[in-house]
């Protein structure tokens, strides 16, 4: 699993959201990115994770941050979740794992002593060129904003 670095550069993607509607970052070009992938949508982790950023929406943009989540749940999934508690923000539904794979974020994985692939919960901070500026790799689910914004 190659995982993009610091002054990577991000390869282009489009994947639809929890709406139907492509996503890609060209769409996001000069504005700062957070890109947070989440192993699935409604488990008590993602939740935690993504009602965390939800809460602290406003000073994120504030500081002139974008959020884009990403899963490999499908539209549906996705869009269950954004509606269930309420997401400003688009929520990538990558069933092909597209925008998984540009990133590096798909690989083995370890739980109760079992062995399995997935995504790693990880959050790369884009600048407005679309460069990784900054990897979170220990995603604290019920603080992640402040790590965003340290």
């Amino acid at each position: 699993m190659n995982t993009l670095k610091v002054g990577d550069k991000v390869p282009p993607f489009t994947v639809k959201d929890h709406l139907g509607n492509p996503q890609s970052l060209e769409k996001y070009k000069g504005s700062k990115v957070v890109v947070f992938f989440y192993p699935k949508a409604n488990t008590p982790g993602c939740t935690a994770e993504a009602c965390d950023l939800r809460d602290h929406y406003t000073e994120l943009t504030q500081a002139g941050y974008v959020l884009l989540g990403v899963s490999a749940d499908t539209e549906k999934a996705q869009k269950n979740f954004a509606d269930k508690f309420d997401f400003p923000f688009p929520l990538l539904a990558d069933t092909e794992k597209e925008v998984i794979n540009a990133f590096g974020v798909w690989g083995l994985k370890k739980f109760m002593g079992k062995e399995y692939e997935g995504i790693h919960r990880k959050t790369f901070i884009l600048d407005e060129a679309g460069l990784v500026e900054r990897v979170i790799d220990k995603v604290k689910t019920k603080d992640h904003a402040a790590q965003v914004l340290e």
